[in-house]
């Protein structure tokens, strides 16, 4: 089990850079990606991470720096990714209900891309025929994932194409020849059971027969990680060895030798990112008491938008008697960051720990009641290193006109 920073390691960055504040742990996405390489090391199996849990140019430099290959979903996140100097060999691009533009984009700048549509896949042949290797998304019809809008893979979602498609995907292939290398499939985030890999890895190598140049099977990403303490994530070593017994029957059986893909985001940077937070005021009523907080929602959307836990420590006063508290933030909305937690006593001027924060914080912050975004702060080597400065008004206006 990986320890969590030392909180006097979060008081300090606290201290140093102010609050609210991110700090990610390079240490942790480090141990995080080692695991994934140990727990598949009996096939050839290779790790895109998923830019959009955490886009920090700083974070992609050191997923890079670990090995890692990074993976897209828009032509943007390709950008800050070379901006990044990660090689566009290392960087995987999957569209999603875009212009055709940015596909046309994504190959100029010579990464891999993957399709999700028969309207996609059309234009592609017809712009590009064989002279540029393609991936090709299916929807697998597998219902999984922590949350219905996490959930990716299931037969009312917007994305792959339904594998009920499939005779119409083998036709615009043969009519445009285009030159289909990967088969993609993402069910969805949160996925604990490694057996909804094992339906996607049966279905995929059912399937595969009709694809004689594809050589790379992409499982997606999905492994959940535990938010609650004691919680238990994803078996990567279970999922580890019953891929590679898969693959390698499926091998024996047709002498086709598949490489396979695996887009993991959260997996990598979740568990290594605290949101630091400062208690502005107490207050009771007659059936809750209330710690309020100088972030919200707009800093930390998750338990709202998906009814997400993330557990919550008390830095600065944790040898208390414990209380109970609903942690609530700053806006002008309903944010509860955390209901009913029983915790060492809470005082105003307290700095409180929400772990769990690298995924999805930062990256789907907003400006919403005119708050400002948060420094993000990197522990590496030792160091607090500042990788983003907390925004400014002037950081608010300035893509406004004056009229």
């Amino acid at each position: 089990m990986f320890p969590h920073l030392a909180p006097p390691i979060l008081i300090e960055a606290a201290h140093q850079f102010g609050t609210p504040l991110y700090v990610y742990h390079a240490d942790r996405i480090r141990f995080q990606y080692q695991s994934l390489k140990q727990a598949f090391s009996n096939w050839d199996v290779r790790f895109f991470y998923a830019v959009k849990a955490l886009t920090n140019l700083q974070i992609l430099r050191y997923v890079d720096s670990l090995g890692c290959a990074v993976d897209c979903s828009s032509i943007n996140e390709i950008k800050l990714a070379l901006k990044a100097k990660i090689a566009c060999e290392k960087i995987l691009y999957t569209s999603n209900g875009i212009n055709f533009t940015e596909i046309e984009e994504a190959v100029t700048l010579g990464v891999y891309v993957n399709v999700d549509s028969l309207s996609a896949l059309e234009k592609f042949g017809k712009r590009f025929g064989d002279s540029y290797p393609v991936g090709i998304r299916l929807r697998p019809n597998i219902m999984a994932g922590g949350n219905l809008k996490i959930s990716t893979g299931h037969a009312a979602s917007k994305f792959g194409i339904p594998v009920e498609q499939l005779d119409q995907v083998l036709a615009l292939i043969s009519s445009y020849k285009i030159n289909v290398q990967t088969l993609h499939i993402h069910t969805g985030s949160e996925i604990k059971d490694a057996e909804v890999f094992v339906q996607g890895i049966h279905l995929l190598l059912g399937i595969v027969a009709n694809f004689p140049d594809v050589c790379v099977i992409n499982l997606g990403g999905g492994f959940k990680v535990p938010y609650y303490p004691n919680e238990k994530g994803t078996d990567i070593h279970e999922l580890g060895h019953a891929l590679a017994t898969l693959f390698t029957d499926y091998q024996q059986k047709t002498g086709r030798q598949l490489q396979v893909w695996f887009e993991p985001g959260k997996y990598l940077v979740c568990e290594a990112g605290y949101l630091l937070t400062t208690v502005n005021v107490l207050k009771e009523n007659e059936m809750l008491t209330f710690a309020g907080v100088d972030t919200g929602l707009n800093q930390l959307i998750r338990p709202m938008f998906y009814d997400a836990y993330h557990h919550i420590e008390n830095l600065t006063n944790p040898l208390a008697p414990v209380h109970t508290y609903t942690i609530v933030g700053n806006i002008c909305e309903t944010d509860t960051l955390g209901a009913n937690r029983s915790m060492p006593t809470i005082r105003e001027g307290d700095l409180l720990s929400i772990q769990n924060a690298g995924a999805y914080g930062f990256e789907m912050a907003s400006s919403y009641n005119a708050r400002l975004r948060p420094a993000e702060v990197l522990y590496k080597d030792g160091t607090l290193q500042l990788i983003r400065r907390r925004e400014t008004l002037e950081d608010l206006v300035q893509t406004q006109e004056s009229l």
